[in-house]
């Protein structure tokens, strides 16, 4: 039976956590599966993973960003020089023990999900291992991070992107290296047995509270939207660094008992307020892979989202099963969710065209994917 390895930077909350642990547990099916992973950031991963899934912690450090921010507000040299130092002697190890892990590892198939570990990868890697790179961002026009993955990734043998956009431009930037690109897109879970009855007056965005999700944008429009429609209320579920500026906007403009900020929450509480919902908006200024999209579509809901979001350019058919805005129009946006608001019969029709068309990310079809990745198919 074949070994698979895939280097985690951890498995906490995040996107790419999400991803690996799905994908491990797909994979254990069919091969040994072992996840090497440089911090441990709680007792046990944050998504469940099946026991057949090997974990191996290379580090007993945990990363200090927390403490190096507080230093820094401290002013207190002595304490910021002591956070720097800590924080380079983590760096290293982060390195010295995945270098390691790369040198000496059992493993057929090497799957990366970092940039730098790609770099180690493609560097201290043995030849006779297949060795695979699996980029989950988008570059949004920034051409020194594409040309970061192009050096990082053109020594490994491939090169999974998540959306095909991404497979293009790094096929014709990685055309004379050796490594060949595949676009194999992330997994959703199964679909749920029934929709939303879309009959809820709920609006609902789920996402990182981060300024590149758009979520001062959605209070804006959102505040239009209440003025029409004041029995409509709206759910964020998330968190991060903007919270604070939403809770400010939300108080300022008596939004209170309008719109919730829920903070982060696990997938039976988003799955429940899901299909209490009736329409999904997205105002990302980017996303990479829109699985948030494809959660809100396997509920049936009708989804709303600017075009600026290369994600949801993917997956948005507009005016099949959804809609996309396009230069950010907010006025446009509106109008959009206020047709449907006010048509419960097209909210329907354009949610059911979403749930059928996102079976294509079901596991059990992405796994095919890898499946003849990794068998050289």
């Amino acid at each position: 039976m074949k070994k698979v390895s895939i280097l985690s930077l951890h498995l906490g909350y995040g996107g790419i956590e999400k991803s690996v642990s799905a994908l491990a547990n797909l994979l254990s099916s069919k091969y040994k599966v072992e996840i090497a992973c440089t911090y441990k950031l709680y007792d046990e991963p944050v998504f469940e993973l099946n026991k057949k899934v090997k974990v191996k912690y290379l580090t007993d450090v945990k990363p200090n960003h927390k403490e190096l921010r507080e230093a820094k507000k401290s002013k207190n040299p002595f304490k910021i020089f002591k956070e720097l130092l800590k924080g380079a002697n983590i760096l290293r190890l982060r390195r010295k023990t995945m270098i390691k892990y790369i040198t000496h590892t059992d493993s057929d198939i090497i799957i990366s999900t970092r940039d730098i570990f790609d770099d180690w990868l493609g560097e201290y890697g043995s030849k006779d291992k297949v060795r695979i790179g699996w980029e989950h961002n988008h570059y949004h026009d920034d051409l020194k991070y594409a040309k970061e993955i192009i050096r990082a990734t053109s020594k490994l043998d491939y090169l999974v992107l998540v959306s095909k956009n991404l497979e293009e431009f790094y096929s014709k930037e990685l055309r004379k290296s050796k490594c060949k690109c595949k676009f194999i897109p992330n997994i959703v879970d199964e679909l749920p047995p029934k929709c939303s009855t879309l009959q809820e007056k709920r609006l609902i965005s789920v996402g990182r509270l981060s300024p590149e999700k758009g979520y001062l944008d959605l209070l804006n429009i959102y505040n239009q939207l209440v003025k029409n429609h004041p029995d409509w209320v709206l759910d964020i579920i998330g968190d991060g660094v903007e919270k604070e500026k939403l809770d400010k906007y939300i108080k300022s403009h008596d939004l209170e008992g309008k719109v919730t900020l829920h903070g982060f929450q696990k997938k039976d509480y988003i799955d429940k307020m899901l299909q209490s919902s009736s329409i999904y908006l997205m105002t990302s200024y980017t996303e990479s892979f829109g699985i948030v999209l494809i959660e809100a579509m396997s509920h049936g809901l009708p989804c709303i989202a600017f075009s600026s979001a290369e994600g949801a350019r993917e997956l948005i058919d507009s005016g099949r099963n959804g809609y996309l805005i396009n230069n950010r129009n907010s006025e446009a946006f509106i109008k959009k969710v206020e047709d449907l608001m006010e048509d419960r019969e097209t909210r329907k029709a354009i949610g059911m065209e979403g749930r059928k068309s996102i079976r294509r990310y079901s596991g059990e079809e992405v796994v095919k994917d890898w499946y003849n990745l990794i068998e050289g198919k």
